[in-house]
């Protein structure tokens, strides 16, 4: 199993790596720069080799580089959609430089526009930046479907797929605590969920699991992350979850509110 949590990369990607072993993990997330934007600080590339060799060593899975939570495909305003666009070409090419990493971010907020208007927009955006010789598997987040978020169904995560001519590495990156929260029961129909993905999008563009307990009820569309066992979809399910036949070779990463301790022992009581 492939398993472990968002850790900082200020100190660079090795260290970031040995702390997921230390925590028992082998695999990690970061942020590709700062979550609200910025310009990404330049790559180490001997840190990276480092990496490469830790991550062979210790037998890591794939790791997620998270865009910047400000990327806004969607936006109502040119210049947000042009600099998310910008964000979005560069991440692209410096994930391509990093070991064995995919790159996860946020669909958009059509912020009223409609989603329609919003999907053309995404769509029109990854067109525009996607080149037919991409190597990076990119991945849209299922969301919870709070406000104008576009992303919180199946239908609209394979309709900007669909909508994309390079879209052989485009996949899916669903989060369990989205999920319950935009009304997919993974609790109580965890196979049902996997079949109507399979039949919407196709399992073969599941790529990655953001995995959380949330704090919110079943269908509530709100984004409210919570511990492992301490939330709404219960220690039990989670552990279906990962180990599910059609989900137990993906990689997981925890975004549960803890510090790295907190991962330690959440890591533990999974693999236990």
């Amino acid at each position: 199993m492939k398993i472990g949590c968002h850790l900082s990369v200020a100190q660079g990607f090795f260290k970031a790596g040995q702390e997921a072993v230390r925590i028992g993990g082998n695999t990690f997330q970061f942020f590709t720069r700062n979550p609200r934007g910025g310009q990404a600080k330049a790559l180490d590339y001997k840190d990276l080799e480092l990496l490469k060799k830790l991550m062979a060593e210790h037998d890591f899975g794939t790791l997620f580089a998270h865009g910047s939570y400000t990327m806004n495909l969607c936006s109502d305003k040119p210049e947000i959609r042009q600099y998310a666009k910008d964000i979005l070409k560069d991440d692209i090419d410096r994930v391509s430089k990093i070991p064995n990493s995919l790159y996860v971010f946020h669909p958009g907020s059509h912020v009223k526009q409609g989603v329609k208007a919003g999907i053309l927009q995404i769509t029109e955006a990854l067109n525009d930046v996607i080149e037919p010789d991409n190597q990076v598997s990119i991945c849209l987040e299922g969301m919870s479907g709070k406000g104008t978020e576009i992303g919180s169904t199946f239908e609209e995560l394979n309709e900007i797929i669909q909508g994309v001519k390079y879209n052989e590495k485009l996949g899916v990156c669903l989060d369990t605590c989205h999920l319950y929260s935009a009304g997919y029961d993974i609790v109580g129909d965890l196979d049902g969920v996997l079949k109507h993905f399979d039949e919407v999008v196709g399992l073969k563009r599941l790529k990655a699991i953001h995995l959380n307990d949330s704090m919110m009820p079943f269908d509530s569309h709100k984004d409210r992350h919570e511990k492992i066992g301490k939330g709404t979809l219960g220690l039990e399910a989670i552990k279906r979850i990962i180990s599910h036949p059609l989900l137990k070779d993906l990689p997981f990463n925890l975004e549960t509110p803890n510090e790295n301790e907190g991962y330690k022992d959440e890591i533990s009581l999974l693999l236990d």
